[in-house]
């Protein structure tokens, strides 16, 4: 495939030229032609497929060596938590599979654990995608994949029998289809305004949920409200000689005072301080303001999620008007995408602004504090970061305790959430005429899910027999 979302010499995007809406539906419909409907079901491997053990070593030769042993060790603990970490396999099959041609800008890595609560900036409780990592124009249908087979994998897990998982997983399609046909029908600005308030969704949820799933969610929802700055604060540090700072849980929460010590630690000290001035640049006027209000007292290097264990990322406490008014934020480092071989380059050199990029454009509300910089590492070498909140109303639905007909819910709300980020950027009149008023699209993702899982699992056994003999070393944590 050639690059997709580059700029033009002028350094701006090319307009499309004017097409109506019968226009872009009849591209949509035209597409069918390259890629029916019907051929999105089932997977193959390909015959010159890499060796998957090879493809997440080969990630991992960039990442801090002492913490890559934490990740294959999370990765093998089960087929699901593996296909969290596993999102540059997947890339390289997913374009060897058929596309319609159309694009919208990709999550990347939308595993159904990756849409969850988040707070939005005027304190509402809203349901969105939240990781960005590998996000980049590209095939609408691979982010629909992904999260297909997140769906069944996460059913497997749980015991579900083939024909729970086949109705998760088409509910979780058929809303998507459904609700991109309805954007489809709406005007630009109703699109860019529409977003999943848990205060509306709950009353919805809960008639279709049983007593457990409607306690689970109002629990979730009640803990989401208190992970915040000042949660976390307390959790995370303590007083040490009058002064608070992170409290050491080494290998996962290390304090830089317990990293490095003298000219190093000084050198990369103040270059994080300077971070957090620089980074307040990509940040717009009134939230470069209020950033100035705070002010750097520590810094930890912290152990993130699955897929991003061993990338280099920061904690970094800042505190207000007093020592109880804290905000934590994290500098995440942003590596290429594992679509950018598949889809093209980002049109952004800057990684960490790509993935603040794709963030703005899919999410319906977002970080106030979310920006990007660049930083000179410990090993002298200038790498993207981006940095957001580390915590800010976040709630996750955990899978493994959903019976069938709760993860059916979850899942016609991540379809439907997917289609609202696609819609904002991607034709939604074209892919909604590609799609139709029909199933077939959702039964052949219905029948490719379950031909990934069994892919899946031969990956994660490819790992846990690595780890076995030897040619990868895992440790717990």
């Amino acid at each position: 495939m050639g690059e997709r979302g580059r700029k033009s010499d002028a350094g701006v995007r090319r307009r499309a030229p004017y097409l109506s809406p019968r226009e872009r539906a009849e591209q949509g419909r035209t597409a069918r032609k390259r890629a029916p409907r019907s051929s999105h079901a089932g997977f193959e491997p390909a015959g010159d497929r890499p060796d998957p053990v090879a493809v997440v070593d080969a990630q991992s030769k960039a990442r801090v060596p002492d913490l890559v042993p934490i990740r294959y060790g999370r990765m093998t603990e089960s087929p699901f938590r593996f296909y969290r970490g596993a999102a540059a396999i997947m890339a390289g099959d997913l374009a060897g599979t058929p596309d319609s041609g159309l694009t919208a800008q990709l999550c990347g890595d939308a595993h159904l654990m990756n849409f969850r609560l988040l707070g939005s900036p005027e304190r509402r409780l809203v349901f969105d995608i939240n990781d960005f990592d590998e996000t980049l124009p590209g095939p609408w249908e691979w982010d629909v994949k992904r999260l297909a087979a997140s769906l069944v994998i996460a059913g497997r897990e749980n015991g579900y029998s083939a024909k729970e998982r086949s109705v998760i997983v088409r509910a979780a399609v058929r809303s998507y289809r459904e609700r991109m046909r309805a954007f489809a029908g709406m005007g630009n600005l109703d699109v860019w305004y529409t977003r999943a308030d848990m205060a509306e969704l709950q009353p919805l949820a809960d008639r279709r949920l049983r007593a457990k799933g409607r306690q689970r969610l109002s629990a979730t929802m009640a803990k989401a409200r208190s992970r915040d700055s000042l949660q976390a604060f307390e959790k995370l540090t303590r007083s040490r000689d009058g002064e608070r700072g992170f409290a050491p849980d080494p290998p996962l929460l290390v304090p830089i005072d317990d990293l490095l010590r003298g000219t190093r630690r000084d050198t990369f000290v103040t270059e994080l301080h300077e971070l957090v001035e620089r980074y307040g640049r990509s940040l717009s006027t009134e939230r470069r303001h209020l950033l100035r209000q705070y002010r750097v007292v520590d810094i930890a290097r912290k152990v993130v999620g699955v897929g991003s264990v061993g990338t280099r990322c920061w904690v970094l406490l800042l505190l207000g008007k007093d020592d109880t008014d804290p905000l934590i934020l994290q500098a995440k480092e942003a590596d290429r995408s594992v679509l950018a071989t598949y889809s093209g380059r980002s049109e952004y050199r800057n990684q960490g602004q790509r993935v603040v990029a794709g963030q703005r454009l899919m999410q319906a509300v977002g970080d106030v504090f979310l920006g990007w910089d660049r930083v000179r590492g410990l090993d002298g070498k200038q790498r993207d970061f981006y940095v957001r909140q580390l915590h800010d109303w976040k709630g996750i639905l955990e899978p493994q305790v959903m019976v069938p007909e709760g993860m059916r819910v979850f899942a016609e709300l991540c379809g439907a959430t997917l289609a609202r980020a696609h819609a904002r950027s991607g034709d939604r009149i074209a892919i909604a005429a590609y799609l139709g008023g029909g199933t077939v699209f959702d039964n052949a993702l219905g029948d490719f899910a379950e031909g990934y899982a069994d892919q899946n699992e031969s990956d994660h056994a490819a790992l846990v027999a690595a780890v076995k003999s030897g040619r990868v070393k895992a440790a717990r944590g």
